[in-house]
């Protein structure tokens, strides 16, 4: 049985929902409070145990290069004023070895898995969305993709992380038709529905962007017709595997952070930020502070 060495994170998205922000700068690069979110996503691959990540950018994703390039003049001027906790900081994003393709037009998720054939070959590999992040605030927890890891070592088969969410909701997700209860939150799944209606979805459980994937989804995408919003979308082409190979989904227990849309962010840089040494204490006091004044003006 081969190892999951491989991870794949696609970073091509035009980030229209934080526009202006997103005009020139990556989406995957707005920081929660002093770390890019895609920062996150490489951690959580290392910690997996993941040895190789390819990165699926397009335009004006440069900046996600130079991030995790060297910078001398940086590093040689925190260097000279001997300022070595920011020189370890900017380390510790230069010594990770990272390969970069661009997918030239936007079609969708399941083209831009489809961009690392190459690099991934004949093994399983994991995909990792930038918009979801994982216990980022429990460094104790076992990283969401090594769950999906130490599944595949044990069933040999594909398998999707899955987790419950507002019923109304659905429609904004792939979700899955499990078969039965799932043993210790690992389900067989009968179909995999990209984006239902709410009264057509088979059940609350929607992906939430890790898939451990074996290397034949790639001869399906390569024949996938464009799915929901005229993409090719990755959901169909895992409910096509699914109909020769079995496919699992894993329920997630921790907490997700949903950093696609402006609220979620923000609640992810509130949470993230509450936990972070230099800014805690402080942010504590005037989210207590704040909240006095807004009780203040409800009760006027």
């Amino acid at each position: 049985m081969k190892k999951v060495r491989k991870a794949v994170i696609p970073a091509a998205g035009l980030g229209t929902r934080f526009l202006p922000a997103t005009k020139a700068l990556a989406k995957e690069m707005l920081p929660i409070v002093d770390k890019p979110t895609i920062q996150f996503i490489v951690e959580e691959a290392l910690k997996s145990g993941i040895e190789e990540i390819l990165v699926v950018t397009g335009r004006a994703k440069r900046s996600i290069e130079d991030h995790f390039d060297s910078n001398f003049e940086l590093e040689y001027n925190l260097q000279q004023k001997d300022k070595k906790d920011l020189l370890k900081l900017v380390d510790e994003t230069t010594d990770i070895t990272l390969h970069f393709i661009r997918q030239s037009h936007p079609r969708g998720l399941g083209d831009a898995v489809l961009q690392a054939k190459a690099f991934v070959g004949n093994e399983p590999f994991v995909v990792m969305l930038g918009d979801d992040l994982m216990d980022i605030t429990n460094d104790k927890a076992l990283p969401l993709t090594k769950q999906l890891i130490n599944d595949f070592d044990a069933t040999h088969a594909s398998t999707i992380a899955v987790m419950p969410v507002p019923h109304g909701d659905v429609s904004s997700y792939g979700v899955i038709a499990p078969q039965g209860e799932g043993v210790s939150g690992l389900y067989s799944v009968d179909t995999f529905v990209e984006k239902p209606a709410p009264e057509e979805a088979p059940s609350d459980l929607a992906i939430i962007g890790r898939y451990l994937l074996t290397p034949e989804i790639f001869d399906i995408l390569e024949n996938q017709k464009p799915g929901a919003g005229g993409e090719i979308q990755l959901t169909d082409a895992i409910d096509t595997l699914n109909k020769t190979q079995r496919v699992f989904a894993r329920e997630f227990k921790g907490s997700r952070y949903d950093v696609g849309d402006k609220f979620g962010f923000m609640k992810t840089s509130i949470d993230y930020a509450l936990q972070h040494p230099q800014v805690k204490d402080d942010l504590k006091d005037y989210i207590i502070e704040l909240g006095k004044k807004l009780d203040g003006k409800s009760e006027k």
